[in-house]
Formats: structure tokens, C-alpha cells, sequence
């Protein structure tokens, strides 16, 4: 049994739900509101989880990330000092939390980004940063 929670969210929310609520959004405006209302739902990680070792390097705000396998099911822990950041992670636990390193691995996420509009409108540090975390969450699971 995994010591994070099943899904970070405390209820049921994968990617498809992700996208579906995102897609029904009007503009810009409305996605970034929801996307921090994802990131106020984010478990915060607990201070003893939060070291050097597990910062994620490539991002502008500080960035934690946890993992643990479980019968080849990967459970992830994250959080960032920043809110918006703290939205940006839910949204990539929804996609890899309690899935298989195969799972993880043939996930589509440049079209699960694409799906959810948000790319073009964060800054590219923001971007890369978002980026960052996905690769080291598929080289976890490699």
C-alpha cells in the first residue's frame, strides 16, 4: 500500500476528467482559475519530504517531488512554493499518479497539454519547468 494518497486529489479525477472540465471553460482567464483551484486541492507535502535531493531542477519556482513503486504502480508526491505551479503539478498527477511505468511511458502528454490550452499561454520558464517534471517522472518510471 502506497503511503501518498491514491490520488492526490482526494477523489476521483484522472486526465480525461481533467481535459473534459478544461475544455468546457471559456478562455484563458477561466482554465487559470481552475487550474489554481486543482492546485488548492494538492495534498501539501509533508516539510520532512522536502530536501535538496528531491527539487526538480529546470524550474523557476522550487519544486519537490516524491515517488514510490508499489507492484509496478508508481505513486507520486509533489508541491511547489508557487500557486499556479501547485495547479500545474495536479494536473500532471491526474495524468501519472497510480498508473504503470508502461502506463506512464506511452502517455501522450504534449497532447494532453495541447487538449488543455494552457501551453501557449504560460511563460516559457513556466513552460519548461512544466516540462521538467514530466521527464523526471518518466525517467522514474523508465
Amino acid at each position: 500500500m502506497s503511503t501518498f494518497p491514491q490520488n492526490p486529489f482526494g477523489s476521483e479525477i484522472n486526465a480525461d476528467d481533467v481535459i473534459a472540465t478544461m475544455q468546457q471553460m471559456r478562455g484563458w482567464e477561466d482554465r487559470y482559475r481552475q487550474v489554481i483551484q486543482w492546485g488548492k486541492k494538492l495534498p501539501v507535502m509533508p516539510e520532512a519530504f522536502k530536501s535538496e535531493q528531491v527539487t526538480v531542477s529546470g524550474c523557476e519556482s522550487q519544486v519537490w517531488l516524491v515517488s514510490e513503486q508499489v507492484d509496478n504502480t508508481w505513486f507520486f508526491c509533489a508541491d511547489s512554493d508557487a500557486r499556479i505551479v501547485r495547479g500545474l503539478i495536479a494536473l500532471v498527477m491526474a495524468a501519472f499518479n497510480g498508473k504503470s511505468s508502461e502506463q506512464i511511458q506511452q502517455f501522450d502528454v504534449d497532447g494532453y497539454f495541447e487538449q488543455l490550452g494552457l501551453i501557449a499561454h504560460l511563460s516559457p520558464s513556466r513552460g519548461n519547468g512544466l516540462k521538467a517534471i514530466v521527464e523526471q517522472i518518466k525517467q522514474l518510471a523508465a
